[in-house]
């Protein structure tokens, strides 16, 4: 078994231990390659298809082709898609792009609000009606109580202290020292009522981990991730004015494998271009401990 092999196993074996212990699931699909990768580990556990939502939070400042991405591989692959929004702050323009607050307001806004609402059922959720490959708002109001999500322990400091089966509480705070331990795949999955619990089946993947498999499966992804001819192309994806490109020449998957392996980002952070990790002090754990992704 190659380590790829291993790595494919062991997120198969939690998405179906998730299925198994928790009735209201979900998983966030931001859109980018980990949690498309995710996707495809899904598609691939329960036999091409996947058995519970996926939640993406539109803060509409997303870059045009990763929502145009989002729409054509859920109508293709007939996936029960939905998404929620901060609709109030939208309407209000109080945002970090319209110079009304920062960069980390706006993510705990537009991000972790709209996330915890969302998953709470609070706000509206849009679901995808496939027979008019439209949105609508979704009858449904109960809540997620768990949710599957895309991390890896090597993105950034934060995430490298979470479990493959992380709780919160109520209100989606995450006490970063209060993590159940987790030993020769033992997990615990018996939490107490009311809690939230994030479920990580990528936590010991790499980026290059990522690349690979996608050369491999020959997963889809969105093209902002290949040089289009200018030189650039992003590393990583989130709302365009908050994500840099990176200066490559990068256009294929075998190209950026070899920058990962050897070549100008063998040693460099993949979110390095994220403006509000800079702001946050260099991580996301402040904003994580609120409910971020």
């Amino acid at each position: 078994m190659t380590h790829l092999d291993h790595l494919e196993s062991q997120g198969v074996y939690i998405l179906r231990e998730a299925f198994r212990e928790f009735k209201n699931l979900a998983m966030l699909w931001s859109i980018g390659k980990d949690s498309t990768v995710l996707l495809w580990l899904a598609r691939k556990a329960f036999f091409g298809h996947v058995p519970f939502p996926l939640v993406h939070i539109d803060t509409h400042f997303k870059i045009p082709e990763m929502i145009a991405y989002r729409d054509q591989l859920a109508r293709e692959w007939h996936l029960n898609m939905i998404y929620g929004e901060n609709t109030e702050i939208l309407k209000s323009q109080h945002t970090f792009p319209d110079h009304a607050i920062s960069r980390l307001e706006c993510c705990k806004l537009l991000k972790s609000e709209a996330l915890k609402h969302t998953l709470s059922g609070e706000w509206t959720r849009w679901r995808m009606d496939h027979a008019t490959g439209q949105y609508a708002p979704d009858n449904s109001r109960e809540p997620y109580t768990g949710v599957i999500v895309g991390v890896r322990a090597d993105e950034e400091g934060s995430r490298s202290k979470e479990r493959y089966f992380s709780p919160r509480d109520r209100e989606n705070d995450w006490d970063v020292g209060d993590q159940p331990p987790e030993f020769w795949n033992q997990f615990k999955t018996d939490f107490a009522p009311g809690t939230h619990v994030r479920i990580h089946p990528l936590l010991d993947w790499t980026e290059l981990n990522i690349w690979e498999y996608i050369e491999r499966e020959n997963i889809p992804v969105v093209p902002l991730y290949f040089d289009q001819g200018k030189g650039e192309r992003y590393r990583s994806l989130g709302c365009y004015p908050c994500t840099q490109p990176v200066r490559s020449k990068s256009r294929t998957i075998r190209e950026i494998i070899e920058e990962l392996r050897s070549g100008q980002f063998a040693n460099i952070a993949e979110r390095s271009g994220r403006a509000q990790d800079k702001d946050d002090g260099g991580g996301l754990e402040t904003l994580r401990r609120g409910g971020y992704m």
